[in-house]
């Protein structure tokens, strides 16, 4: 008998893992075998148990999933890691199939999506939906470049997010745990890289492209 495809689930929100399960309990080759709602119980969990498959959050609440994404990559190089965030393509897909994901999602998607995408991951493959497809093919395609957020690291991006949602330099600081001092650096250099002004220009780009949430 063929062993089921062995699933971990990362985010901190018991409804949206509860949603995850019931999603993939129509396919019978499908097992969720462990859930962590932060990245530190992700990172104890596999220590001692194998997983084939992880459908990771964006938001943890002890670490950007990006960053956790680029630690399982490092440390568990066979395990594939699906994105699944509230967020759009536009603003972290690119970011995660760069670091290694086995494809991008958005919460939104179908059961039979989510399924053939953890199906394609566990086969060694790649999950892109067309218009992620289209927008690599204009990259390598030398199309038009992209839009301006897209020149942030990652580090940036987060930063820039939570300074557009209104939360303090002071706050930021603390709840990254850098100093202040350099997340002024940090906001000096995105309002550079985007050729804005303000705090409100960043909000209003922001709300203009979906960015917040």
């Amino acid at each position: 008998m063929t062993r089921p495809v062995r699933i971990l689930l990362i985010d901190d929100h018991t409804v949206a893992r509860y949603g995850l399960r019931l999603m993939l309990a129509g396919a019978a080759e499908l097992q969720v075998s462990g859930e962590a709602d932060s990245a530190a119980a992700a990172l104890q969990l596999l220590r001692s148990v194998s997983f084939d498959v992880a459908l990771l959050d964006i938001n943890l609440p002890d670490k950007n999933g990006l960053e956790l994404l680029k630690q399982l990559r490092e440390l568990h190089g066979g395990l594939a890691v699906l994105i699944v965030s509230m967020y759009g393509e536009d603003i972290y897909a690119l970011r995660a199939l760069k670091l290694g994901a086995a494809g991008y999602l958005t919460k939104t998607c179908s059961a039979d999506s989510l399924v053939e995408a953890v199906r394609k991951a566990a086969g060694g493959g790649k999950y892109v939906t067309p218009s992620l497809l289209q927008k690599l093919a204009g990259m390598l395609g030398g199309g038009p470049g992209g839009v301006p957020h897209e020149a942030l690291t990652d580090r940036e991006l987060e930063i820039f997010r939570m300074i557009a949602s209104g939360e303090s330099l002071v706050g930021i600081a603390a709840a990254l745990h850098l100093s202040p001092s350099t997340v002024t650096t940090y906001r000096a250099r995105i309002l550079d890289k985007m050729d804005l002004k303000s705090n409100a220009e960043l909000t209003r780009y922001g709300l203009d492209h979906g960015l917040l949430g």
